[in-house]
């Protein structure tokens, strides 16, 4: 019951703050120093439109793994209401025009959409996602865990 209260309660967060994964960890270091590797950010998907400097996280097609990066260019189309975007990490030295050309090879892809966001980050918490991090990094301590707490239940049952 308890998991499943939690699983709801996220599941609600999200419909709230309009996002599909209002929670997301950050994985690398192009952010720094704005977030950390291990960082939480949480996120919501207003309706109003992308501005330059915003931090936003985004999929892209053939990419399992969510992007956090900063808005740092953008065009807007008048006539059709539409909007392209440029992104980049904080710490890289360069844009991700490269990133998207690799993964839109058919395309030629220099821009993300706004489709393609995930969310906007509000706020964080520092490091407390390192958990997650380890847990993807050395997968016996994750099933050391998940045995762990079996045999916790399977013991006081």
């Amino acid at each position: 019951m308890m998991l499943f209260g939690v699983f709801m309660s996220y599941k609600a967060w999200g419909l709230y703050t309009n996002c599909e994964s209002p929670l997301v960890v950050v994985l690398s270091e192009s952010m720094e120093p704005a977030f950390a590797r291990g960082d939480i950010l949480f996120l919501s998907n207003p309706k109003q439109p992308i501005d330059i400097g915003e931090i936003c996280v985004f999929k892209i097609p053939g990419r399992d793994i969510p992007i956090v990066h900063r808005v740092i260019d953008r065009h807007d189309s008048p006539e059709t209401g539409s909007q392209l975007l440029l992104t980049k990490g904080d710490n890289n030295n360069v844009d991700d025009r490269g990133l998207y050309q690799e993964l839109y090879t058919n395309r030629g892809k220099m821009w993300i959409e706004p489709k393609d966001i995930v969310g906007r980050v509000q706020g964080f918490l520092p490091y407390l996602g390192m958990f997650t991090i380890f847990m993807t990094d050395y997968p016996l301590l994750k099933y050391a865990l998940l045995g762990g707490v079996g045999l916790v239940v399977f013991l006081y049952e």
